[in-house]
This record gives C-alpha cells, structure tokens and sequence, in this order.
C-alpha cells in the first residue's frame, strides 16, 4: 500500500482571464511570492505521499514538468490527457494506474493552502478513514457566506448532502447553521474503492476510461477513445452517489483562487499597493489613478486589459467563454 499524491492540473481558471490563458492556466502563475500554485502543491503533499502522480493535458503538461524541476522533484509519474473529459475521468484514470489498494490523495493544483497543523491533522485523519475503506472529502469550515463554493451538510463526519453554489441568502443561513463546510475539492480512498463505486453508479465512465488507459503511450491518452468519455465532474459520479463517503471537517485556510476576488484578498496579504478606496492594478508599473470608484482591480496584460468591481469577480468566466466564441486568440 502506497500513498500517491495525484495533482490534478488540467484546469484553465478561465474566471482569472486575462492573467490566465489556455497557454499559462492560473495554477502555472508565479505571483505566489515567487512560486505557482502547481509548486506549492506539489512540495505541500511530500510530507504525507511516497509518490507524485499528475493528471494533466497535452496543453500544459510540460509546464508542469517545469514546476516541478524547479521544485526539485524529480521522481514521478504522470497521465496526460489528449482533451478534457473533467475530474471524474481525470480521477479514474490516475487510479486505473495505480495497484487497488494504493491510498490516493488527490488534490487540485490550483488552490492556496496555508501548511501548518491544521492541514497536518486533517489529512492524516483522512488517510486513516481512506484505509478503512471509506471515500473522504474534506470541508472547510466557512468564513463568510460565500456563492462561489459548493457545500457539504454534515453530521461530524457523515455527509448528509451536496450543495451546489448557493445564493447570498442561501450561503448565510448555510454558515447561520454551522454545519455546512466548503466542499475543497480534495479526496483521499483506496484506487480499488473508487473504481468500485465508479463502476456501480457511472459504468460507462469507467468502461471508457478502461479503454483509453488500455491504449496509452509513453503516458499519453488516445484523443479518439478519450473523446467517449462521458465528460461528468467526480461529486456527480461518486461523492453524492456513494455510501461510503466521509468528510472531515477542516480549519485550515484554503482558497481555490478561482476568482480575483480571492487574488485580491491574497495580495492584499501579501502587500501588494491599494489606493485609499481599495482599487488596485494588477500587471502594471504604470501610474494609474482611479476617481469615483473603490474596490475595483484593473488587471494589464500585454495584449489585453480587464476592468472589474471586485464583487463581480465571478462573472469573468462569462466573458471567457464570449471570447472563446468571439476572439479566440485572446484566451
């Protein structure tokens, strides 16, 4: 039994354009003093791991071997995608590589996480459930009543349900009730639990999978095989579906960055320049002054500029996915 860190890093953090391209997804930024969210990741998970494992795409994976060079990582495994087929897939296929009794811990790139006991105590309890043959999440305790996260209602460490992103009102009675956490998209189980449940509740997503993994070469996925791979996110195919999922309840700060609302909240940490009314430039040595406005961020790349009010941060994605209709080199 070997405890694998899988690294999925097949995001484009399309909620963080212009910063983030298809070219240079958000986990690959290095404005997180100096490293990405990919390196953090990736040194954070050593303590608890005997092998690196990274799911990833034909777009990126060589920034991801990049990463983790400079990180100084030099043994590890890797999937690579020929297109993406979302987390239920990207889960499957890193456990259909490993042996069924393989722990896998299985964890975004793209998220910050502050490393200390908190984290320490939370994964080692869920490596614990995971050998004794349960599905684990982990839940964040909320901090404000945040739309952009789903939500798990829990009892202790039995879910009672999946929440999807609710609304303001939604969210506050959520954090009014104590029991509902942030779902951080992180998971641990056994390779061969997984594969199990997979197989019971979504079994054409197994199957297919099966297929392409069959076909792979020198780590890399068949385009055409992948391509009838129900393209389903793991909380539909397993986490909501399962009877045996837990979920620790966790204290460790954590954000997905998924948005610049959180980059900013990040930079202000951090020291990064406001003005008096809270707005701030993002990319940029140039002067700039704002007048009749607060807590709006100017984002500058070389061939794009974006304007925002921080609290409209979630609704970047839909000019992301305007532009991939309309002006599809600039993302």
């Amino acid at each position: 039994m070997k405890t694998i860190n899988v690294i999925l890093s097949g995001g484009v953090g399309s909620r963080l354009w212009p910063l983030s391209r298809k070219s240079r997804p958000k986990q690959y930024l290095p404005i997180f003093e100096g490293e990405t969210l990919f390196q953090k990741t990736a040194k954070r998970n050593l303590a608890f791991s005997d092998e690196v494992l990274v799911v990833g795409n034909k777009e990126n994976y060589l920034l991801s071997r990049k990463d983790l060079k400079r990180s100084g990582i030099s043994a590890y495994r890797e999937v690579i995608e020929a297109c993406p087929r979302n987390t239920a897939a990207a889960i499957t296929f890193a456990a259909l590589v490993s042996e069924p009794e393989d722990i896998l811990l299985v964890t975004p790139s793209d998220q910050l996480i502050e490393e200390g006991e908190a984290y320490e105590m939370a994964v080692n309890r869920g490596l614990e459930l995971a050998k004794q043959g349960f599905i684990v999440t982990f839940g964040l305790r909320p901090t404000r009543p945040e739309t952009g996260y789903g939500y798990i209602e829990a009892f202790g460490e039995d879910v009672k349900a999946f929440r999807e992103k609710p609304d303001k009102i939604t969210a506050q009675s959520f954090l009014d009730q104590g029991n509902f956490y942030w779902n951080s998209g992180i998971f641990c189980f056994q390779a061969g639990v997984f594969l199990d449940e997979l197989a019971k509740f979504e079994p054409n997503v197994y199957l297919r999978s099966f297929m392409a993994k069959k076909e792979m070469k020198e780590h890399m996925l068949p385009e055409e095989l992948s391509l009838e791979i129900p393209s389903i996110s793991v909380d539909y195919a397993v986490m909501e579906r399962t009877e045996k999922i837990k979920v620790v309840p966790s204290s460790f700060h954590w954000s997905d960055m998924g948005s610049f609302e959180s980059i900013y909240d990040y930079l202000i940490e951090t020291g990064h320049p406001t003005d008096d009314f809270g707005n701030m430039v993002i990319g940029s040595e140039l002067h700039t002054e704002f007048t009749g406005l607060s807590n709006t961020i100017l984002i500058h790349t070389e061939d794009a500029i974006l304007v925002l009010q921080k609290e409209n941060a979630q609704e970047v994605k839909q000019i992301y996915e305007r532009l991939v209709k309309e002006k599809p080199d600039l993302v």
